[in-house]
Formats: structure tokens, sequence, C-alpha cells
């Protein structure tokens, strides 16, 4: 650390303390998108600054239940360090957590001093540094992040239930849908965190949210869903409940959607998909990139639908994207344009569900875009109608495992996210798949025990 640098760090600490914060929670992505971190007392953050914190690399191959996955550098290497250095222009107080303020980390590979290969965050940066550097283009993302809040019941499934569980209450708010007022403590909270939030409101299902963010700068965006989605799994548990952003954790309702608002700024600040004399509105820009995630979709459903539960969420009527096609304001479609044109001008990616690491779906997303761009790809004409004939388009993967052959295939695709991030993605997803096939579930044991 420079003395420069060293100066700002002091400056922040003493800035800290007269604000009455004795602690900062040092926190990022793994494989997933799980919140890893530490909680540094403020006195020692000049020396964690200048030298990092230590983590087993393995973090980012362990499991949901926490299994480590033999991932190439983790096991294989004798379980080796990374250093997570505190981003401090991410710093935020935590309003419900008095006299804690919470950073980013980023994540540095010791051995090479470069960051991590398989680091989330790391990974974003470098596609966005490559679109720039290839395109002149500045994406800007705004994310739609949907969730389950669930209760506990000794009879429910895992000891839970869903909350407020009634019918019908569809885009209601209030206590109808909400007996307990959770929805407003939590945007209350949000709005006092200062990650974007803009409005909320409960969603299709029983116990089902949807909390919007505003639109930013991709990595800010990326930043802001992360932190969203560790806040309100943190906001429920001090309540006494369970978020999540499981794809489709009941089998009787429908699931939740990560859906991604996509524009992309010029290099005179102007919108680059508005063009009032192109065909619907939109530049030839958009098309290209209207073409890029389509022939790309395939691959990409693995990085926005990463677990073998995301593929029951789609499926004809459910709205869900089933086919790879796109419309204009057509909520049955994949890619739908919205109506605005001008600054307002966008796409609207349906593809992702809500158990998708942000920056991993926003990367990916990208990435497709950037290849639309590269190869001048024009789209096929928008959907007209509603969008679940399957005469009428390819169809998505129907599975985690044929997603993950979509994405291991799609060399131009991994190419640009970097073969060490494709290798490690791909075995640790494969161990997934191959562990759920080997576990028996209630639905075998309904459907076979009594009679066979």
């Amino acid at each position: 650390m420079n003395p420069s640098e060293s100066d700002r760090v002091h400056d922040i600490v003493a800035d800290l303390r007269a604000r009455g914060i004795d602690v900062v929670r040092v926190a990022y992505p793994d494989l997933i998108g799980t919140d890893r971190g530490r909680d540094v007392l403020v006195d020692h953050l000049p020396s964690v600054q200048a030298h990092g914190l230590a983590f087993c690399r393995a973090v980012f191959h362990t499991t949901p239940r926490g299994e480590t996955v033999a991932v190439a550098g983790g096991m294989d290497a004798g379980l080796p360090d990374i250093c997570v250095y505190p981003d401090l222009d991410t710093l935020v107080d935590i309003p419900w957590e008095p006299g804690v303020a919470w950073c980013l980390g980023e994540t540095v590979d010791p051995a090479t001093g470069r960051l991590a290969a398989e680091a989330p965050r790391s990974l974003l940066r470098d596609v966005l540094r490559r679109m720039a550097d290839e395109t002149g283009l500045r994406p800007v993302v705004g994310p739609e992040l949907e969730y389950f809040l669930c209760e506990p019941d000794p009879d429910g499934r895992g000891g839970w239930r869903r909350y407020g569980d009634a019918p019908g209450n569809v885009y209601v708010a209030g206590r109808r849908g909400d007996p307990d007022g959770h929805l407003l403590r939590t945007l209350r909270h949000l709005g006092r965190l200062g990650i974007g939030a803009t409005t909320g409101n409960h969603e299709y299902c029983s116990g089902q949210f949807e909390i919007n963010l505003h639109h930013s700068d991709a990595l800010d965006a990326a930043d802001r869903a992360f932190r969203f989605k560790a806040s309100v799994k943190e906001l429920a548990r001090m309540e006494g409940r369970l978020a999540t952003f499981m794809a489709k954790p009941f089998a009787d309702e429908g699931g939740s959607g990560f859906h991604l608002h996509l524009s992309c700024v010029d290099p005179d600040g102007a919108n680059a998909f508005d063009d009032p004399d192109g065909a619907h509105g939109l530049s030839t820009v958009a098309h290209h990139a209207i073409a890029g995630v389509l022939a790309h979709a395939p691959a990409l459903a693995a990085l926005l639908n990463p677990t073998v539960n995301s593929y029951k969420r789609f499926g004809p009527d459910t709205l869900a994207p089933w086919l790879i096609d796109w419309g204009l304001d057509n909520r049955s479609a994949m890619i739908r344009i919205p109506p605005e044109r001008g600054a307002g001008a966008r796409l609207e990616i349906r593809l992702g569900d809500a158990s998708a690491n942000p920056y991993l779906a926003v990367a990916g997303l990208l990435a497709a875009v950037h290849l639309g761009l590269r190869d001048k790809a024009m789209p096929p004409p928008p959907l007209e109608g509603y969008g679940y004939d399957t005469a009428k388009a390819p169809i998505l993967p129907a599975t985690l495992t044929e997603a993950l052959d979509a994405f291991a295939a799609d060399d131009a695709l991994t190419a640009l996210l970097g073969p060490e991030f494709t290798d490690a993605f791909l075995t640790y997803k494969r161990d997934e798949v191959a562990r759920f096939h080997r576990h028996v579930t209630d639905w075998e044991f309904t459907e076979y025990a009594y009679h066979l």
C-alpha cells in the first residue's frame, strides 16, 4: 500500500470511528453467488487493506451442503489460499446492524498476484474491459429479482411453509398479501442501505415478493443485486423466516425470475439501442445485441438458470421463457423489448431465474451481446402472439445437463469468459448434477414404494 493509499485508509477509519462504526464486514461472492466474508474490527482495517484477508481457495468450490468439489486449483493443489482485499469504494453502513459497515472484496491469487480466475466479480470486470476496448460501449443494467418468503412449520417441506399463503394476491401491496409487514420493513432497510431499491410488491405466488432496483453501470448493478440477495436473506433470518431465491421451491406454484434490463451507452453518452428510423425504433446495434443473446441462449442458460431445480420453472404457460425468441412488449418471449424508446430503449432478458449469481449472469449476457456485435448478427422477425408454440422457435435446454453441454460446446462464449473459469464452473456444476442423480427424492418414494 503506497503512502497516499495509506493516508486514505486512515482517513476512512477516522470517519468510521466518528460515525460510531467499529466493524467492517468484507464480503465477496463464491461461484453460486453466496456471500462469503469476514468481520474486521475497524482498528485493524489498515493492516487488512495492506495484506488482505486469507481464505481457502476451495471456498469457491464449496457446495450449498458444505462439501468441496474437486475443481482444479483447490484440493489438487493442497487447498491453497486466496487473499481478499476490501474495496473501500463500496463501503456502506448496514442499517439493521448498528456499528457495522459493509464493503465488497477483490479476490487475488497470492501465487500470481492476479485476480482469481474463478472469482465472479473479476470475471465481470474482464468482460466489461474487453467490451469497452472492442466496441466502445458501456452497458447499463437494471436487475429485477423475485423471492419466496417462508416461515417455520415442522410439518412443511424442510420445516418451512409459504408465508401468508392465500390465492389471488397478485400485485397487491399492504397487509392483504403481507400480514406482518415484511415487505415494508425490507424495502425501508434497503432504501437506507443505498443499493438503488425503488419499489416492491407481492408477486404472483403466495409468499412471493419482488423488489426492483434502479439501473446503473453493469458492475455496479451486479454489485447491488448481490447485496440485495444477501440483505433480503439476512433480514428474513432476523424475522425468524427464510427468504429463498431458489428458482421453483414449490411444485404447485410458479418460480422466481431474475430479469435483466439492458441498454448500452455510446461514447457520446447516447443510448446506442435507440434509432427512430430503425426497425421497431431500434438501432442496428440493438438488433445485433438481440441476435447475440438468441444465438448463445442455450449456453447462457447454464449461467442464468444454474441449478437442477431451475429447469422445473420452464414450460408452456409458466410466464417463464421456454423458447429462444424475442418480441415487442411481449412477456411470453425470452427477450422482451419494452415500449419505451429514446433514453429508455432497452432489452429485457427474461431467461434468468433468481438462483443465478448476478455477476455470472451479467458477464454471460454481455459476452453474448459482444459476440452479436462482433459478428454483426441479425435476429429473426419478432414473435407475434403468445410465445409457447414450439413450432415458432427453438426450445431452451430442458435440464441443467443439456445447458452445461451447450455451454461447454459454445467455444466463442467460453473464449470470452476464459478457460480457467469455464473449467471451474463446468466441474462444479457437473458435480451438482451427479449428486442429484444419486439422491433418492421424496417423489420417487411416493411414486414407487407402495406398488413396486
